[in-house]
């Protein structure tokens, strides 16, 4: 009897150590109050409902520049990144003292530079914040470096000339609300949920300042990163259409990604684009020859799959 419990406890065993292992993608995101937390969720649900072997989750971070030093880190496998700042920190520049082992897998849609101020804010340029208080976005964060960016093309220090505060959306969006700042930037999709509540919040009223016209100081500075959109009027309750920059929102992984996994993970956005559309409207714009474009090198993964779609121009 103890030799045949033996033989059974030895069977449990293999059966234990032959099966098959979860693999686990941890996917960096951004605050809860922002797109990259909604879209990263959807996608953590899609990768682990397509993949077999494959958990997925998504995490609350900074986001882009921290989701960038997660995934050097091993902290993290994919992360959204902002596509100014991915080129910095592929290139070793800016808040990135080295060039990070990161590349992409896809382009995904157009963040959007929102500027909120109350409609009562004698503020109509991006210039006239000076001497303001102005919440520049979480630490870390490719809010802050486009909030920066903007600042100085339109000829302001953040350093000197506003009085800086680092809050996420939904941490603006109450310090605007309770007047404990004059305005707020946010680099993110359309619509972002922090604005849309700030904007249907009774009592409260508010507007976007355009920085369209220092798109072209921006693209001398930094490069052809930068594009122009119109926030069409209504997307948030009561406020009037206007123009503004935007940059690209790159989904990044590390390059020692294995190439299958990365093949796979880029086939299912665009499979599953349906499903992420259902959790976020900003899934609507996955597009395989928009995504195929970034500023910094695609994973061979990735290259693959965009091959197989028609839309990859060897000629990079």
């Amino acid at each position: 009897m103890r030799v045949l419990a033996g033989l059974a406890l030895l069977t449990v065993a293999a059966a234990c150590s032959s099966a098959p292992q979860t693999q686990r993608l941890s996917i960096a995101t951004g605050g809860t109050g922002g797109v990259y937390y909604v879209y990263g969720g959807a996608l953590a649900q899609v990768l682990s409902r397509n993949l077999a072997g494959v958990e997925a989750t998504a995490e609350v971070t900074a986001a882009s520049v921290e989701n960038l030093s997660f995934l050097a880190q091993g902290s993290a496998d994919l992360g959204f990144s902002l596509a100014d700042t991915a080129a910095d920190a592929v290139a070793g520049r800016g808040r990135f003292p080295s060039a990070l082992p990161v590349c992409a897998l896809a382009s995904l849609y157009d963040n959007v530079t929102h500027i909120v101020v109350a409609t009562g804010s004698p503020a109509r340029t991006v210039a006239d914040l000076r001497g303001r208080r102005v919440s520049t976005g979480s630490p870390n964060s490719g809010t802050e470096v486009i909030a920066e960016r903007v600042l100085e093309a339109a000829g302001l220090d953040p350093a000197r000339d506003v009085t800086t505060e680092r809050l996420g959306a939904s941490e603006s969006a109450a310090a605007l609300k309770d007047g404990k700042i004059d305005a707020f930037f946010w680099s993110g999709g359309l619509p972002t949920a922090a604005v849309m509540e700030l904007a249907a919040t009774p009592g409260v009223s508010i507007r976007l300042l355009s920085d369209a016209d220092l798109v072209p100081r921006l693209t001398d500075a930094h490069g052809p990163l930068y594009g122009v959109l119109e926030v069409p009027e209504g997307v948030y309750r009561g406020v009037p259409a206007v123009r503004v920059s935007t940059v690209r929102n790159l989904m990044m992984v590390r390059r020692d990604m294995p190439d299958d996994l990365a093949y796979r993970i880029t086939r299912l956005l665009f499979e599953k684009k349906a499903e992420l559309a259902a959790a976020h409207a900003a899934a609507r714009d996955l597009d395989p020859a928009r995504a195929a474009v970034a500023p910094v090198p695609f994973h061979p993964g990735a290259i693959r799959y965009f091959r197989e779609a028609g839309v990859w121009k060897d000629a990079r």
